[in-house]
């Protein structure tokens, strides 16, 4: 209860920040307009620990699913949506009937629907931190950002030996997850290197500089037609961030530049390998051991600070193989597609959760941003986003093979 409490106050304190103006927009052409997300969080409780009685049925269905549209985007108008006052009234009576059910008795299936509604609170904080600043300005409240440059650490290679990493949660541990990460099961992984940090605005300023998003050769054919206009990453729109940013890029864009540098992505075994494992061939919860994660000291996590940081300004973030901060400051993409592990089950609670996206259309990444809520940082977790997808906090650190 305490914990849903505390994510919709992250929640409530990010619809705050915007205008009057920007309850309409849709600052991300393939998401809905920021209405809707105002309902979804409280509609997505109220249908998964209440439904009955029903308190308003076209709002429980309205605001109830989300969208991820790959080969077109929403059609809706501005007049097809309800009054601002009338869907915060429904809210305060959703959330009433929501604490009334989680002030009850709690068997294992109510505890898991608890988990699934906090989760999937704090998911939705982290998408509303990247789709608000898509926004023009004027259409949120907040402080002006402090840019802060730095000096960009040299990139270097790390070797990575031949080891076996566990991938996923054990449905026996005791640990709730989301269905995608059961069942655990171990991979080998052959040697291989990846990057120490991640890639930069001045790696990406060289890929641009170079003709990167106009030689053909760096995209596959799927990307060549969606690439055509594309200049700079998303995020450079209002101005390029100081060079020792992360950069945050799509998969189709972190592919062409891992082609530019004669590399690749890692895939989801590489990246847990090198961020989970060690020298001695055993594995911890976190890059930096087993100790819990501490926002600013270990990574860029958990609203520690409102903009990225410089690459290479938490030491204490890495990983035993010396990658710097693979937790933080960005999900970094891996060329995994997203696919159930062995023994995958839908879950009884939200059996569409994982199950759609399971087309070879979306991709891993691994990580967190400075968006993501502790509880997502469990090593388990498995985030996704379809190839051409722009506005996550998304970034990049290659491999190779060894040679």
């Amino acid at each position: 209860m305490k914990a849903l409490v505390a994510a919709r106050a992250l929640s409530d304190a990010l619809f705050a920040t915007l205008t009057p103006q920007a309850w309409l927009a849709r600052p991300v052409a393939e998401r809905h307009r920021l209405l809707f997300y105002l309902g979804h969080v409280e509609a997505f409780d109220w249908n998964l620990l209440v439904r009955e009685p029903s308190r308003n049925a076209r709002y429980e269905q309205l605001f109830a699913f989300g969208i991820d549209p790959l080969d077109d985007v929403p059609r809706d108008r501005p007049e097809d949506w309800p009054p601002l006052d009338d869907v915060r009234a429904w809210i305060a009576k959703a959330r009433a009937d929501v604490d009334a059910a989680q002030a009850s008795e709690h068997d294992a299936a109510q505890s898991n629907c608890a988990f699934i509604a906090l989760e999937h609170r704090l998911m939705h904080v982290e998408t509303l931190t990247y789709l608000f600043e898509q926004l023009e300005p004027g259409l949120r409240v907040v402080p002006t950002p402090q840019v802060r440059e730095s000096v960009v650490p040299a990139q270097r290679w790390l070797r990575i030996p031949r080891g076996v990493i566990r991938l996923g949660l054990d449905r026996d541990s005791g640990v709730l997850g989301w269905c995608n990460e059961f069942e655990g099961h171990d991979v080998e992984v052959p040697a291989f290197e990846i990057e120490a940090r991640k890639t930069t605005i001045a790696d990406w300023l060289a890929f641009i500089e170079a003709g990167g998003y106009r030689e053909a050769s760096f995209w596959n054919d799927e990307d060549q037609a969606w690439r055509a206009e594309l200049e700079a990453p998303l995020s450079w729109a209002r101005g390029r961030p100081p060079l020792s940013w992360p950069v945050y890029v799509s998969h189709a864009e972190a592919s062409a530049y891992a082609k530019f540098r004669g590399a690749r992505l890692p895939t989801e075994a590489q990246w847990h390998r090198a961020v989970h494992g060690t020298p001695s061939g055993g594995s911890q919860a976190f890059p930096w051991g087993d100790g819990a994660p501490q926002p600013g000291v270990h990574g860029n996590f958990a609203f520690k600070y409102p903009q990225p940081t410089s690459v290479g300004a938490h030491p204490a973030g890495a990983s035993a193989f010396g990658l710097d901060e693979p937790v933080g400051n960005g999900w970094e993409w891996t060329s995994s597609v997203f696919a159930p592990f062995p023994g995958f089950q839908k879950l009884a609670h939200y059996p569409g959760y994982s199950e759609p996206f399971f087309d070879g259309r979306h991709f891993i990444l691994a990580g967190a941003s400075k968006a993501t809520a502790l509880p997502l940082l469990r090593r388990s977790f498995r985030n996704w986003y379809q190839p051409h997808y722009r506005p996550g906090f998304a970034t990049v650190r290659l491999s190779r093979d060894v040679t």
